[in-house]
């Protein structure tokens, strides 16, 4: 097989190499890794602590969240009941919900994804520490003042899913629907933060010679799982938009008085709403395919079908979000093809389990507290996923349509699928960072406590479902023949929390943290996370050569810590990993990491502030904190992006790698190829929405009497794009100034500013009133968008123009002019076809 960047895999042959290590090289490592500490810990990036605090964050929320369900259930277990008043039960209810799913079942996976794949990878830490710093604290300030909005009594009472026209002025009419509005919105965009990170990582830091054949099952997963994120979580980000516009400035989306719609709200959650249950359990899925080759002392069967299953999945998942619209009249064309594509993506899921199966009936496996979490959550997510079907089927469906049988099904698919094996990944991944593993005797009380529990709380509600109890209601009548079977489910709830209790019990016992001195590899495990690791990940980074290399090389961890590998130490003096090819995995060249900085907290922080200050009405503070929190992103970034003196470096056995390159082999490219999907997602999504209320309701729409305009905006977007290539040109030319190519980026960035003033000023001129129809409020939102994008271009023209007169913009490429460009070419791109709809479609039809 031909190479894919010109690396000769013979010389991997040079390892392990025999000759004696330099004396002083490794503490040199460790000293370039070390952590702060004292107050200073609030500035580290290490993935170790990142991760850890991420992993304990998100189960903090989850016992918070488990805590509002015991108060709810023991409102439920007898009829008439008055523990919580009917709005003070709303406000659990969807605080439930909601940090259950935006709070809890998204970020744990994402922090395990931290806290695992540099060490499964073999890699000295995820490709932007810096990155991973500002998701954790911009998800954990966030998550706690926006959990803290229910001791004010101002946390939201609409669901979690906050269907308007319920959640709009007219009956929510305080703030506490803006709480969830713009605190999920930004919470949304930790977690997008966070997918960039964890995509870029898999596939460009990973050991070399792991191909994306060798590659671990749960590296599959959350490359997948960050995937999804890009395409799904950026719907949800623009319904929140809409609808706080529309509560804030009056602008009619989802009302259908004035030509909006509320259904247009169910299919962009739902669109970001259903692939969520898959972006939860994507990563599960991996964790168990790691776990089970281990637990079972046997290779995994069906790899390959479990890669392509999980694809799959990914790709499937977004054709089923009107599985949760049959009950709101569909044509039956519609209901056809998502009742289809409903079942259809069990079919994946099905590959999944029964590789599970097989794997564990051809092993060995001990049936330890692990062990027992998969099996048990195995059992679960089946029985769950067989209601899954039964939901799919639209007859039933309508009739099932939100009762508890519909709470029952979702917490068994997400409970089953997802919690259990977090547990399991607890106890089989706990001796990576304490001294002392859990224990195993209480391990399985919690256990069966924990499945015992679960079952007795949901299989109930099936038949309570199934008798017409509906959800979000807070009490009910005698004689419904509802007191047993929810009796039995609050019963089932607080056996739950006991296991829960004996689980931290357990966890308060034996958890003494550490990245050097662990309990080691508990359960047997054969991926590299279980080579010898401190703050600098593996002291020499290995040659992968097969799936579970330390099951295939006894010598592996030993060669690896004797630092017979690549990166024995540091090869510049400052912190750094290896990037590799996509594919293969062939080493491309030296990457400068970014330590310890207090930036990525205090852009969190006031991040934090701008939006949570934004909700109260304290407009003057957080209009201050906005100034201050891109200040924060800047200062960080201008650390980056400085090509070291050494241009090459001995990266080990005489192989010498460059420290800096540009363009696709960069990782920086990579990350700014995933924000513009992100962007992309936002607009496709607001076009769907523009087609969407103008197919519904045409009357309300009008021609533009100017349309016209169109064709100059489109052609002064047109001419920035021209001088943002020929910037590039220059850059590479010799013979041009340093500030040439600058110029030309700067002359751009005014012409992006000049076409959106036209286009602002030219459609108010309009008179299509935002206030009066959706034409008038989604062209007007079309436009802010655009608005938003042409603002971070001129500030990453400023950017540019300030490092260029520093003398940090490097000839002949370099990769803050490919990212400024990028992003600047794609705003062009978004803005011509921005001014080009709102004139000319109307007219089309």
């Amino acid at each position: 097989m031909t190479s894919e960047t010109g690396f000769d895999p013979k010389l991997y042959d040079r390892f392990p190499t025999s000759e004696p290590r330099p004396e002083g090289e490794f503490e040199q490592l460790k000293e370039v890794w070390k952590a702060p500490t004292g107050w200073a810990r609030l500035t580290i990036v290490n993935n170790n602590y990142v991760g850890l605090w991420y992993v304990a964050a998100a189960f903090l929320f989850f016992l918070l969240a488990g805590i509002l369900a015991l108060v709810m259930r023991a409102q439920l277990s007898l009829p008439l009941l008055g523990i919580l008043p009917q709005e003070t039960y709303n406000q659990f209810f969807t605080m439930h919900g909601t940090v259950m799913m935006f709070l809890f079942a998204v970020p744990i996976m994402e922090a395990i994804g931290v806290m695992l794949l540099p060490q499964m990878l073999a890699a000295r830490d995820l490709p932007f520490p810096r990155l991973s710093a500002y998701a954790f604290w911009a998800y954990f300030v966030g998550g706690l003042c926006f959990f803290a909005s229910i001791f004010a009594g101002l946390a939201p009472d609409g669901g979690w899913f906050m269907y308007p026209p319920l959640t709009s002025t007219t009956y929510s009419p305080g703030i506490n629907a803006d709480f969830w509005l713009l605190g999920i919105g930004f919470i949304e965009i930790s977690a997008i933060a966070g997918a960039i990170e964890i995509l870029v990582g898999i596939l460009k830091t990973r050991a070399p010679g792991m191909t994306l054949a060798r590659m671990p099952l749960f590296a599959w997963a959350m490359l997948v799982f960050a995937g999804m994120i890009l395409i799904a979580f950026p719907a949800v980000i623009l319904a929140t938009l809409l609808l706080e516009l529309e509560r804030a400035l009056n602008w009619p989306f989802f009302d259908a008085a004035r030509g909006g719609d509320p259904m247009l709200w169910q299919h962009m959650f739902w669109f970001f709403g259903h692939p969520e249950v898959y972006i939860i359990f994507l990563p599960a899925a991996g964790l168990v395919s790691t776990m089970v080759a281990s637990l079972a002392k046997t290779e995994l069967v069906g790899y390959q079908l479990i890669v392509l299953a999980l694809v799959g999945t990914g790709f499937i998942s977004f054709g089923v979000w009107a599985h949760h619209m049959f009950a709101t009249g569909m044509p039956a064309l519609s209901t056809s093809f998502f009742s289809a594509a409903s079942m259809a993506v069990s079919i994946p899921a099905g590959i999944q389990v029964f590789s599970w199966i097989a794997t564990l009936a051809t092993g060995k496996p001990s049936f330890n507290t692990p062990t027992l979490f998969v099996i048990g959550g195995l059992v679960t997510f089946v029985m769950g996923g067989l209601t899954g079907v039964m939901v799919a089927m639209v007859p039933f469906d309508w009739q099932a349509h939100d009762t508890h049988f519909i709470v029952a099904h979702l917490h068994y698919v997400l409970i089953g699928g997802a919690v259990m094996p977090v547990f399991a990944a607890f106890y089989f991944w706990f001796g990576m960072t304490s001294k002392r593993p859990l224990s195993e005797r209480l391990g399985k009380w919690v256990f069966w406590l924990f499945f015992v529990g679960m079952h007795l709380t949901f299989l109930p509600m099936h038949l309570t479902g199934l008798m017409g109890m509906p959800r979000r209601v807070y009490t009910y009548l005698p004689g419904m023949h509802w007191e047993w079977t929810n009796l039995l489910s609050t019963a089932g709830a607080f056996i739950l929390a006991l296991s829960v209790l004996l689980f931290l019990v357990d966890l308060a016992r034996n958890f003494r943290f550490t990245v050097d001195d662990d309990a080691g590899n508990t359960y047997g495990g054969g991926t590299l996370e279980w080579l010898p690791t401190g703050l600098y990940s593996t002291r020499s980074i290995p040659v992968v050569k097969s799936r579970q290399p330390l099951w295939d090389d006894p010598n592996l961890s030993r060669d690896v810590e004797e630092g017979r590998y690549f990166l024995p130490k540091s090869a510049t003096g400052l912190r750094e990993t290896l990037i590799t090819s996509p594919v293969r995995a062939e080493p491309q060249y030296l990457q400068i990491m970014m330590g310890p900085s207090v930036w990525p907290f205090l852009a969190a922080v006031f991040t934090a502030g701008f939006f949570l200050l934004l909700t109260v009405q304290a407009y003057f503070l957080s209009l201050a904190c906005l100034p201050l929190a891109i200040f924060s992103v800047l200062r960080w970034l201008w650390d980056t992006d400085r090509p070291p003196p050494m241009r090459e470096v001995d990266v080990g056995a005489g192989i010498m790698l460059p420290t800096y390159v540009t363009g696709r082999s960069a990782h920086g490219w990579w990350a700014i190829i995933c924000l513009l999907v992100v962007c992309f997602m936002i607009f496709l999504m607001a076009v769907f929405g523009y087609l969407f209320l103008f197919g519904i309701h045409p009357s309300f729409w009008t021609l533009p009497t100017d349309r016209w305009w169109a064709l100059p905006i489109a052609g002064l977007y047109g001419f920035a794009a021209l001088l943002l290539l020929y910037g590039r040109r220059l850059l590479a030319r010799e013979g041009s100034t340093n500030w040439s190519p600058t110029a030309a980026v700067l002359f751009a960035c005014a012409a992006i500013a000049a076409a959106i003033a036209i286009d602002w000023f030219s459609w108010r001129a309009q008179g299509i009133d935002p206030e009066l129809t959706s034409q008038g409020a989604m062209s007007h939102a079309m436009l802010a968008l655009q608005g938003q994008l042409v603002a971070v271009v001129l500030l990453m023209g400023v950017f540019l123009a300030a490092r260029t007169a520093r003398g940090l913009v490097t000839r002949p490429a370099n990769t803050t002019f490919d990212v400024v460009t990028l992003f600047s070419l794609y705003t062009a791109s978004q803005g011509a076809a921005t001014a080009l709809l709102i004139r000319f479609f109307p007219a089309a039809i």
